[in-house]
C-alpha cells in the first residue's frame, strides 16, 4: 500500500510540473503580443506592417532553428568545455524530443525556453526598426534566439554551468543572461546599422522620434509587465526537497518562493516606473519603459532580495539606464528606437553587478560549494554584454553589410516600407484590370 501511495504521489507530482510549466507558456506569449503591439506604436505609420512582421516571422524562424540545435546547446555547453561531440539530449531524433508518456516535462521545459528565445529575439528587434532588412534580422535572430543566449544559459543559468561552478555566478531571473546578452547584441547591431535619416541634426545633435501612437506603447508595455508573470514562474522549478523542506526553487536548485519572487517583481516595477518617471519628467515612454527596466535591474536577486533592496535596485538601475541611453546616444551617434540598449542591456548588467554585493556569500549552487561574490557577477555582466552579446552580432552585422543586405535602401527608407509595397500591390492590381480590359476587347 505504502509504494502505491509513493507511486501516486509521484505521479501527481510529475503531471503538476508539467502543468505549471505549460501555463507560463501562454503567459509568455503575452511579452511577444506586447513587443508586437509597442514596436508598432513607436514605429511610423509608413512602416507599421513591416515593423509588426518583422517581429511577427521570428517566431517560426527561431522555433524551428530552437527546435533543431538550440536547445541542445544549452544541456551540451555545461561545463567548462561541454559535451558537443557526445551529448544528444534535446536534437530532434532523442526520445525525449516528441510525443513520449513516459516523458511528461521535457517538451513543456522546451516550451518555455522558446519563449525565452523569442523574447530575446523582440529584444533586439526594437531597436533596429525602421531600417532593417527582414532577412538580416531574421539571421541575427537566429544567432540570438537560438545560438549565442543558449551559451550563455549552459554557461551562467544552470546548477552545472561553469560560470556558476567557477565563478558563483548567480541571475536567477535573467537580468543578464536575456536581458543583458540581448541589449548588448542590440548594441552591436546598431553600431554597424547606424542610425535612421534623420535622427541626428547635421551638427550631431540628437532629435526626438516621438512614438507614432503612445497609448499603444503603454498598452504593449503592460502586457509585457503581464507576461513576465510567466516569465518569473518559469525561471523557476515548481517544486523540489530542500533539506528536508518542499519548495519551489530557482533553475540553480536553491530554495525560493512565488510569494518571494511575487513582492519582489512588484516593488521593483514600482521603483523602475517612479524613476522614469521623475528622470523624464512625466514622459509616458520613458515612465512605463523605466517599469520594465526596474524590473529587469532586480530580477537577477529576487529570489533572495528583501522587497525594499528589489525597490531600491530597481531605481537605481533606471536612472543609471536613462542617463547612460543618452549619453551613448550623444556620444556614438547610435540611435536605439526603443531604449532597448539601455532598458535590457545597461539596466540588465547593472543587476547582474548589484546583485553580487547585496548577496555576497549566499550559495550559488545547492551543495554550497559555490557562493556569489562581486568578482563572479563583475565578469558575468562583461560576459554576457560584451562576450556573447556585443562582438557576435557585431561580426555578423558586418558581414551582412559588407554583402550589402543588412539596411534598407536609401530612397525605401524615406518613403517608407509599407509605401513601397502598398505601390507595388497597387502596381499590380492596375496591371490585372488593364489585362482584363484588354481580354473584354
Amino acid at each position: 500500500m505504502g509504494y502505491d501511495m509513493t507511486m501516486e504521489i509521484s505521479a501527481l507530482n510529475e503531471i503538476f510540473v508539467e502543468f505549471y510549466y505549460w501555463i507560463t507558456v501562454p503567459l509568455m506569449f503575452l511579452i511577444h503580443v506586447g513587443f508586437c503591439l509597442y514596436e508598432v506604436s513607436i514605429s511610423r505609420a509608413k512602416n507599421h506592417m513591416h515593423t509588426l512582421m518583422k517581429n511577427a516571422m521570428l517566431v517560426p524562424v527561431v522555433t524551428v532553428t530552437f527546435f533543431l540545435f538550440g536547445f541542445w546547446i544549452w544541456f551540451a555547453g555545461q561545463g567548462p568545455f561541454g559535451d558537443f561531440a557526445g551529448g544528444t539530449t534535446g536534437l530532434p531524433w532523442d526520445a525525449t524530443m516528441g510525443a513520449n508518456v513516459k516523458d511528461h516535462i521535457m517538451g513543456v521545459f522546451w516550451a518555455a525556453f522558446l519563449l525565452f528565445s523569442w523574447t530575446a529575439a523582440s529584444i533586439v528587434s526594437g531597436a533596429v526598426i525602421e531600417r532593417i532588412r527582414t532577412g538580416a534580422f531574421l539571421i541575427l535572430a537566429v544567432l540570438v534566439g537560438s545560438v549565442t543566449w543558449m551559451i550563455d544559459a549552459a554557461w551562467g543559468w544552470s546548477p552545472a554551468g561553469w560560470m556558476v561552478t567557477d565563478w558563483g555566478y548567480h541571475d536567477a531571473y535573467a537580468s543578464g543572461v536575456i536581458h543583458g546578452i540581448c541589449g548588448g547584441a542590440a548594441l552591436g547591431i546598431l553600431t554597424v546599422l547606424g542610425p535612421r535619416i534623420g535622427k541626428f541634426a547635421p551638427d550631431g545633435t540628437p532629435r526626438d522620434i516621438p512614438p507614432n501612437n503612445p497609448w499603444f506603447a503603454v498598452i504593449g508595455l503592460f502586457i509585457i509587465y503581464t507576461g513576465f508573470w510567466g516569465f518569473y514562474a518559469a525561471c523557476n522549478l515548481p517544486i523540489g526537497n530542500v533539506n528536508g523542506v518542499w519548495t519551489a526553487t530557482t533553475i540553480y536548485g536553491t530554495p525560493t518562493t512565488l510569494s518571494t519572487i511575487t513582492f519582489n517583481f512588484l516593488m521593483s516595477l514600482a521603483g523602475g516606473m517612479l524613476a522614469g518617471y521623475f528622470m523624464s519628467k512625466g514622459d509616458s515612454f520613458w515612465t512605463f519603459s523605466g517599469g520594465l527596466g526596474g524590473i529587469i535591474a532586480a530580477s537577477a536577486g529576487n529570489d533572495l532580495y528583501h522587497p525594499l533592496q528589489a525597490f531600491l535596485i530597481g531605481i537605481a538601475g533606471v536612472c543609471i539606464a536613462y542617463k547612460l541611453h543618452f549619453w551613448v546616444e550623444r556620444k556614438f551617434k547610435i540611435d536605439d528606437a526603443v531604449g532597448a540598449v539601455a532598458v535590457h542591456g545597461y539596466a540588465g548588467s547593472f543587476g547582474v553587478i548589484v546583485c553580487g554585493f547585496m548577496l555576497w556569500g549566499y550559495p550559488a549552487v545547492l551543495d554550497g560549494s559555490a557562493t556569489i561574490n562581486p568578482l563572479g557577477q563583475i565578469g558575468g555582466a562583461i560576459m554576457m554584454f560584451f562576450v556573447l552579446g556585443f562582438i557576435p552580432t557585431f561580426i555578423v552585422a558586418k558581414v551582412l553589410n559588407a554583402m550589402g543586405i543588412l539596411r534598407i535602401p536609401h530612397k525605401v527608407e524615406l518613403a517608407g516600407l509599407d509605401y513601397v509595397e502598398e505601390q507595388t500591390r497597387a502596381a499590380d492590381s492596375q496591371a490585372i484590370v488593364d489585362a482584363e480590359l484588354a481580354e473584354a476587347k
